[in-house]
């Protein structure tokens, strides 16, 4: 992921036995990650079981929110493709019960929007 995208906030994959390594206490016993993305300093994750979304705040990180949400609370998402002079893709997440997007998150050009939207689906639609 290049640095002039991370700093538009634009999300780069990151490699999931890296993500494990770094997040495994956040996981149960049954619990595998499938793909995830980070920005500057935050990450979020598509497990088998739910999204994770990890917001690093502060000026030093170490404080830190760790956001659980349950693929069966997701009403419903969208996906907006990158232009020929858009730089980023975006995914927008509604919970249930909310009437704006309660997760908007930009990819770079290098993630397939369509795989993410992809597996996103394959959890909310079961």
């Amino acid at each position: 992921m290049g640095l002039l995208s991370s700093l538009m906030g634009n999300a780069g994959m990151v490699d999931p036995e890296k993500l494990k390594a770094d997040y495994s206490k956040l996981l149960t016993d049954k619990e595998d990650i499938e793909i995830g993305f980070r920005l500057i300093r935050d990450t979020f994750i598509f497990t088998n079981k739910r999204l994770l979304l990890i917001d690093k705040q502060g000026l030093s990180g170490r404080k830190t929110e760790y956001f659980s949400v349950v693929y069966g609370s997701i009403s419903r998402f969208s996906i907006e493709t990158a232009g020929t002079f858009d730089l980023d893709a975006e995914l927008k997440i509604w919970i249930s019960g909310e009437s704006s997007p309660s997760i908007q998150k930009k990819f770079n050009k290098s993630v397939d929007v369509y795989e993410v939207q992809q597996l996103l689906a394959s959890h909310v639609l079961k």
